[in-house]
């Protein structure tokens, strides 16, 4: 295996960490990786040989996550997939609003462990937290945007 092979897989593990299929986390690590800088749905099956139907399933959750867009170049019968420009920042402004998620999971925790402080404390802390980082976090991925 070369070493883009193996950075290619490694990005599949690391994106199904975060909940995103293997397949899909591949396709991102080939396409930071690859010497064009996107692919169609048919080229990207043979290079990392995975099946239409995988394939299929990982463009459009990569497509629904906002991580890769599709375009046709002028000529071409076929869509092209590419990561679009600000991926990360985009990727992690969905999770973001995970946040507030969280938020209200504590909020039910805390309505059912009523005034015992012990558990009132690791559900206040969680709370609290997560409503810190969905404080902090919008600046500092407009800074980030501003950097660039």
């Amino acid at each position: 295996m070369s070493a883009i092979e193996d950075f290619t897989e490694e990005a599949g593990l690391f994106y199904e960490r975060l909940g995103l299929s293997r397949t899909a986390g591949r396709v991102v690590g080939h396409l930071l990786a690859s010497d064009d800088d996107s692919a169609d749905a048919p080229d990207l099956c043979e290079r990392l040989a995975v099946a239409k139907s995988s394939m299929s399933v990982a463009l459009r959750q990569l497509d629904q996550a906002g991580m890769v867009e599709r375009f046709r170049r002028r000529g071409e019968r076929r869509d092209r997939y590419r990561l679009t420009d600000d991926v990360f920042g985009r990727a992690f402004r969905a999770k973001m609003a995970e946040f507030d998620a969280f938020q209200e999971l504590a909020a039910h925790g805390l309505a059912a462990v009523g005034d015992d402080p012990g558990r009132r404390k690791r559900l206040e802390n969680m709370r609290d937290m997560y409503a810190f980082m969905a404080d902090r976090f919008p600046a500092l991925l407009d800074e980030w945007e501003a950097t660039r």
